[in-house]
């Protein structure tokens, strides 16, 4: 399939649901943008906005899908326990109950729920930030260059939240009987075991797999957004809201594939090292003795179902992310 075939197979969906609404009258009241709130672009009030967008937009989303990253955990630290996703899930109820699914969401919840704080309000301000270093001309030309910049920002910090949230989560997924009965237990067995260093053990990995993540996720979004208005031909104010975040859905969907092949290999690492590092060795010596065991093959298991996951997670946090902006009378992200 050639490259204009490919795009107006992905944008043709939207085009077509754009010109219904525009038929039914929903163009004439979407000419402008949502109500203002008084809610200043680039201001405290927006950073905060942004801020409570991304705990929403990432809490629940991570949550929502525990049971199958549960399973994808299990399978990347011992390949043979389960066969399949569909004998993981029913292992689990056998042995464990249909609770036994959502071992880990606690942790989930609220690691994820900071990362998203971080992450998105992180984004906000570094772009914004360095938007104006660059000046608004190298802006206009090396956009793509701020957009990776302001996310790997964002994700630094965001990660360091994470950290102690994700290692209870990995290390109470992937034994059985779990490490700990909730976050709380985790952290306490933790800190008595390793010390509060141990809660930050996997956070070198948890960066090599988050920040190259994140980095793929803003800035193919914000290109595959653009694109797709370019496509259609329309400014975005041109459309209404439920047709904009419509669009962040999709741009968002499309950015997730990605972001799943580029950091599957430090997925299946940080999985690997949150289980099993000796406290006597060092991420570095715990990561090559990890990567002998399993070789190269070993740090794709479990893709597919990854490209499923995060696709669809990356594109509903986008199409939450940006309903909340519009909720609150703020323009969404990307096109403008």
């Amino acid at each position: 399939m050639g490259s204009d075939n490919l795009a107006e197979a992905i944008v043709q969906p939207i085009n077509d649901q754009v010109k219904k609404l525009t038929a039914k009258g929903g163009g004439s009241s979407s000419s402008s943008p949502p109500p203002s709130t008084g809610i200043e672009l680039f201001s405290g009030k927006y950073y905060a906005a942004s801020a409570i967008g991304g705990l929403v937009a990432c809490g629940p989303t991570h949550s929502a899908i525990c049971p199958l990253d549960l399973v994808k955990c299990r399978r990347q630290v011992d390949s043979s326990l389960y066969s399949s996703n569909l004998q993981g899930f029913s292992k689990i109820i056998k042995s464990e109950g249909l609770g036994g699914l959502f071992t880990g969401f606690g942790a989930t919840f609220i690691g994820y729920s900071f990362q998203g704080i971080g992450k998105y309000c992180g984004y906000e301000y570094f772009k914004k930030t360095y938007g104006d270093l660059v000046g608004p001309e190298n802006f206009k030309n090396y956009k793509t260059g701020v957009y990776l910049a302001a996310s790997a920002s964002a994700e630094f910090l965001a990660d360091i939240a994470l950290c102690p949230f994700e290692m209870i989560k990995v290390k109470t997924q992937t034994t059985i009987p779990p490490y700990a009965t909730n976050v709380f237990d985790g952290w306490k067995k933790l800190v008595a075991s390793e010390g509060t260093a141990g809660l930050y053990k996997g956070l070198v990995p948890l960066w090599a797999r988050q920040i190259p993540y994140t980095m793929v996720k803003f800035s193919t979004f914000e290109k595959t957004v653009e694109e797709i208005y370019k496509y259609l031909g329309k400014p975005v104010s041109s459309y209404t809201p439920i047709q904009q975040t419509g669009v962040s859905f999709l741009g968002g969907y499309i950015a997730g594939i990605f972001c799943a092949i580029i950091s599957h290999p430090a997925d299946v690492m940080v999985s690997k090292i949150n289980g099993d590092k000796k406290p006597t060795e060092s991420t570095g010596q715990a990561l090559s003795r990890i990567y002998k065991q399993i070789g190269f093959s070993g740090v794709w298991n479990g893709l597919p179902v990854r490209i499923i996951m995060v696709g669809t997670l990356t594109g509903f946090q986008w199409l939450i992310y940006d309903s909340f902006k519009v909720y609150v009378g703020l323009p969404t992200t990307g096109g403008h």
